[in-house]
């Protein structure tokens, strides 16, 4: 009777550690899949703040002008904050600067719904809240990068 009793606990066994790999290399493809999916949005959004955003204010585009004077900022405003978001495109590439970049991006959206909703009666006011979603995401994500990389904790297990 003890035979049979011991052959279902090895079954149960096996099956048990048959199944631990598949469970760990399923949360691993996952885990992968979702950094390979973060690290397109940063670069997308990299490509946003570096051409359609930070490059009509740096080269002086006629509706970036117009819009800085209607403000009120005129162009000094207008390429400090193109050089901001130049700055936080280049810096959500490089790996010790991405959750700084998405935190001090999402610090120029706020100031842009602002402006949106005082200066331009909340025309678009929802752009600078919609890209706040994405740049949260990754300051988040990448939050333990930078204390990873100074050595300022573990590395996860």
């Amino acid at each position: 009777m003890s035979k049979p009793t011991a052959s279902v606990a090895l079954a149960a066994s096996a099956t048990s550690t048959a199944s631990a790999p598949v469970v760990a290399e399923s949360a691993t493809a996952r885990g992968r899949r979702a950094r390979l999916a973060l690290r397109a949005v940063q670069v997308l959004l990299a490509l946003f703040y570096g051409i359609a955003s930070a490059l009509p204010k740096l080269i002086a585009h006629p509706s970036a002008v117009e819009s800085f004077d209607r403000i009120g900022w005129g162009s000094a405003g207008m390429y400090t904050i193109g050089a901001l978001e130049l700055a936080g495109a280049v810096a959500l590439l490089i790996p010790v600067l991405q959750s700084v970049a998405a935190m001090a991006l999402s610090a120029l959206m706020v100031g842009a719904f602002i402006v949106q909703l005082t200066v331009f009666d909340g025309q678009y006011a929802a752009t600078p809240l919609i890209l706040i979603v994405p740049l949260a995401l990754i300051a988040w994500a990448r939050r333990g990068q930078n204390a990873r990389l100074w050595g300022l904790m573990q590395p996860r297990a």
